[in-house]
């Protein structure tokens, strides 16, 4: 039987005016897509109406410009009432104040290039090695050429030996100590005790020196030397002087004064100042007139036969002395303890001719080898001090430069998730820390909140 179907049947079944029926679906799907536009429409212009501008922000601030997160206009310029993509170094400037890197250089990047925000809670400072790198890896620098290493272009592959150790040259230091001796096990006390020195016996922060020091001497006389104090030039050094990130000096009263006693004469128990020989000498003096008035029976001076000298004349068995003659006599043979014994044992004393007072050389303490890099003790805690210092607990020379090289460092910070910090700005900063400059603005907190209009 022929088929009774065609083309033409078939498509008759099919309604041709089905778009133009109401259906739910599209209802909704119309009225979501105006809702949704409208919204967005509302949204933006609610953040208008409030002069709130985080709706065009690029992303979270970092930490420490969170605050201006709804003061576009304190980092971007507006232009026709948009603010621009860039930030100008005008902007920065505003707060931050800064120097520059070198004065010396033949380029400056912009503040943005190497601080570039709104990537969430950073820290800026956390700069990319091509930052520093599209300078240093190749430096050029105006006027005269500079003692730095031209050609850096990362701290694991191609940074120098650190300068002082690079350079092969000793400590300028005069104090004359000797580590290895100190940290011998079994030490001898003045008072008979045996002692085991560690490193933290001396060598302490600028915070934890304020704590009680196990060999020194609160009683001392003794100040910290006069060519380490306050009043010498200003150097980085002296910004994190009240941090823990460096050693503070090692001064006598602290560190040495418990076993190394500067008592000068038998006869009394005061011992002499730590200071210069311009000191020493009245304080001597001094001493010497108080004691011999309380006890003028010493004027009467016995003949030491010790003394006696070989096909000479044997002395009288007494003198009699003068106070002045008594002390003139006491003082040069104290100072000469002290000269010659007592102060050489660790100073470099240049003795006069005629009796005239020694001159100490200056001690030359360097308070930091690496002057070009910040270093952090405090966060160098848990390693142990002579895995770093290895060379210290052989060292018998005061010349003796003991700071670690750059492989040790290298032993930790390298690349790798598992690693510490690498890149550059670990160490380095790019502006000079000692002309930095406190950040301010004249924003008020309503403005920050973004309550004031």
């Amino acid at each position: 039987m022929p088929r009774t179907r065609t083309t033409k049947k078939l498509a008759q079944r099919i309604d041709l005016d089905y778009f133009k029926r109401a259906s739910p679906l599209r209802h909704w799907l119309f009225l979501l897509s105006v809702a949704a536009l409208a919204l967005a429409v509302l949204w933006i212009a609610w953040y208008g109406i409030r002069k709130d501008r985080r709706v065009y922000s690029a992303g979270s601030l970092s930490t420490a410009h969170a605050v201006l997160t709804k003061q576009c206009s304190a980092c971007h310029t507006s232009t026709m009432g948009f603010f621009d993509e860039k930030v100008s170094d005008q902007k920065c400037l505003a707060c931050h104040d800064g120097a520059i890197h070198h004065a010396a250089q033949t380029f400056t990047p912009s503040c943005a290039s190497c601080h570039a925000d709104h990537r969430g809670a950073i820290r800026l400072a956390a700069t990319s090695d091509a930052n520093c790198t599209q300078c240093h890896a190749d430096l050029e620098t105006r006027g005269n050429p500079t003692g730095f290493v031209h050609n850096i272009g990362s701290f694991e592959s191609s940074h120098p030996e650190f300068a002082v150790l690079r350079s092969g040259r000793g400590d300028p230091g005069t104090i004359q100590l000797n580590h290895y001796l100190h940290l011998q096990p079994n030490l001898l006390r003045p008072n008979g005790s045996r002692v085991q020195m560690t490193c933290t016996d001396c060598h302490r922060s600028a915070v934890d020196a304020a704590g009680p020091w196990p060999y020194g001497d609160t009683k001392s006389q003794a100040g910290t030397p006069k060519d380490l104090s306050a009043s010498g030039p200003k150097n980085e050094s002296s910004i994190f002087s009240a941090s823990r990130a460096y050693m503070a000096p090692a001064t006598y009263a602290q560190t040495c004064a418990a076993c190394h006693a500067l008592q000068f004469d038998k006869r009394l128990a005061d011992a002499v100042p730590h200071d210069k020989p311009e000191v020493i000498h009245p304080f001597v003096v001094a001493r010497l007139q108080a004691y011999i008035a309380e006890h003028p029976a010493d004027l009467r001076v016995p003949r030491d036969p010790t003394r006696d000298l070989p096909e000479k004349p044997i002395p009288a068995d007494y003198r009699l002395l003068t106070p002045p003659q008594w002390v003139a006599e006491r003082t040069a043979e104290d100072e000469a303890l002290l000269w010659r014994k007592t102060c050489k044992q660790c100073h470099t004393l240049l003795l006069q001719e005629g009796g005239a007072l020694p001159k100490i050389a200056p001690s030359n303490i360097t308070p930091r080898y690496v002057p070009h890099a910040s270093f952090d003790h405090s966060q160098h805690g848990l390693v142990d001090c002579a895995s770093c210092h290895a060379a210290a607990t052989k060292s018998q020379q005061s010349s003796d430069v003991l700071l670690p090289g750059i492989a040790t460092c290298r032993s930790c910070h390298h690349s790798g998730v598992e690693a510490a910090e690498s890149r550059c700005f670990e160490c380095h900063t790019y502006h000079d820390p000692a002309q930095r400059k406190p950040a301010h603005s004249n924003f008020s907190i309503a403005e920050l909140q973004g309550i004031a209009r």
